[in-house]
């Protein structure tokens, strides 16, 4: 692999440079109004990077899954039920996590390439006369599928069956990338991670909570120490952590974080969407297909997508690093090997997708596929071109 050339992961996603050098900084004392100076930028930035005036922001040293761990045990007890949707290796994971938590899940089986049925949990929910179910679980973008899910419609589902339980929703791979918005879409906890959106290495939890999600950890007995809102909220009214905190990458977050709020959190929608689109018009261009089934679920941050019958989709990655230096993701669970990933979030530009794009046709022209060289980036080429919108200049 080649440290010159940009990834076409899904995450870990590539770093401006002013953000690596940012993480790497002199050691501080992380009890001193120093640390405040980074932490709570950070967390008022998050705050607004989700849409919300309100939202209680905390941020652990993790990844997603820890955040999916403080989610369940800051507001579930043991033996709780949880509907959830299961459409993809992440939502799978998380259905697993609750499972070993001593939680009763309830999941909805939905063919991996679908988005979320808001219409199957109205029915789950409605038809929960007594209130069990405590949490409704909701991917909101399933990295393993590139396939992206209408929350609002979840919401609404809730709102239709007269329903108080809480809204979990897994936004990993889409918070500051796709249109996330915490209080219009009456979330309860929204999860997400530093490597995705937040062009960070990976290392951070990052959570937004509800009043009314901060009001069930008193009731809620799972157990809890290092994910613990409670002493979280101690530790940051001294511009603190409870324990060490992982200083330089907040410092990090501080900064890619107001590089979002610089670049407007709407533009950074727009442009992963024109981004992805190209992507899209690509492989329509390889005579290929996508493995999120229909345009209203394709996600704006990955696109997997399908290989012929009998081709493995392994090779194409495996190659593109041993002969390229480049990386593209794998598939997994129920596709690997159906599919390969192309990740097309964080700190990406028309021209690097591009370079990304050209290096799988040469990959699957290499492994015998009948792809045209240049076809799917002359395809991106022209949609880029005709969508273009003007670079700035660097600050």
């Amino acid at each position: 692999m080649s440290f010159q050339n940009p990834v076409f992961i899904p995450g870990p996603t590539n770093m401006p440079e002013a953000v690596r050098q940012a993480c790497y900084m002199p050691t501080i004392d992380h009890r001193s109004p120093v640390f405040g100076n980074i932490l709570h930028p950070c967390l008022n930035n998050v705050r607004k990077i989700l849409k919300s005036e309100s939202a209680h922001v905390f941020i652990y040293p993790s990844t997603g899954t820890g955040g999916w761990e403080t989610a369940l045990t800051n507001t579930l007890s043991a033996g709780d039920k949880v509907l959830a949707a299961r459409n993809g290796m992440f939502s799978h994971r998380w259905i697993d996590m609750c499972q070993r938590h001593g939680l009763k899940v309830q999941v909805i089986e939905t063919p991996w390439g679908e988005g979320l049925p808001a219409d199957r949990y109205e029915e789950a929910l409605t038809a929960d006369k007594n209130h069990e179910i405590k949490a409704v679980l909701a991917t909101h973008n399933e990295t393993a599928t590139g396939v992206k899910s209408d929350i609002a419609a979840i919401r609404r589902a809730l709102d239709a069956a007269r329903h108080p339980a809480l809204l979990f929703v897994d936004g990993v791979s889409s918070i500051a990338s796709m249109d996330f918005r915490f209080d219009d879409w009456g979330v309860d906890v929204a999860v997400t991670g530093s490597q995705k959106g937040f062009m960070l290495p990976a290392g951070l939890a990052i959570l937004g909570f509800s009043d009314k999600a901060m009001k069930a950890a008193g009731t809620a007995t799972l157990p809890r120490t290092f994910f613990d809102n409670a002493d979280m909220v101690k530790g940051y009214a001294g511009n603190a952590f409870p324990y060490t905190p992982p200083v330089g990458l907040m410092n990090g977050l501080k900064l890619s974080s107001q590089m979002i709020l610089d670049e407007g959190i709407d533009n950074v929608i727009a442009r992963h969407h024109r981004i992805a689109e190209g992507v899209r018009h690509a492989v329509r261009a390889w005579g290929l297909e996508l493995c999120a089934r229909t345009p209203d679920v394709y996600s704006d941050t990955v696109s997997a997508v399908r290989t012929p019958e009998g081709f493995n989709a392994t090779s194409i990655v495996t190659h593109a690093a041993s002969k390229y230096g480049v990386a593209l993701g794998v598939g997994l669970g129920e596709v690997a090997g159906k599919v390969f990933r192309i990740g097309h979030l964080g700190s990406l530009t028309d021209v690097l997708m591009l370079s990304g794009l050209a290096t799988a046709e040469m990959v699957m022209a290499d492994l015998g596929l009948k792809i045209k060289l240049g076809s799917g980036v002359a395809a991106a080429q022209e949609y880029y071109r005709g969508n273009a919108v003007a670079a700035k200049a660097a600050a």
